[in-house]
């Protein structure tokens, strides 16, 4: 038995609702990007299974544009998620309130 890309899709899809369940789920701050962070991962690896079984390159170089913005979504979140800690002194999601009236 081959792997096709039906495979690659299962487990994109498993992938991404994991991730989506972790992002809205969970109130921890770091847990939810990585939650995003695998969610990404998912589409990164149903772009790179479409390119590769429909012989095409734009998948496979929007896989590299995806992970330059999770590198970026990254970098900027936990540069938040430190700034908000050290005046909050929690990474609790629902006691970040900064923006309340």
């Amino acid at each position: 038995m081959t792997v096709g890309l039906e495979h690659f899709l299962i487990l994109s899809a498993i992938l991404f609702s994991i991730g989506l369940y972790g992002a809205l789920a969970k109130r921890n701050a770091v847990v939810i990007l990585m939650s995003i962070e695998i969610m990404l991962n998912a589409v990164n690896i149903a772009m790179v299974a479409f390119s590769r079984y429909g012989h095409l390159i734009t998948g496979q170089v929007f896989a590299i544009f995806i992970m330059v913005v999770a590198a970026a979504e990254a970098a900027v979140g936990l540069a938040i998620i430190i700034a908000i800690y050290r005046s909050r002194e929690t990474v609790d999601v629902e006691k970040f309130d900064l923006m309340k009236w």
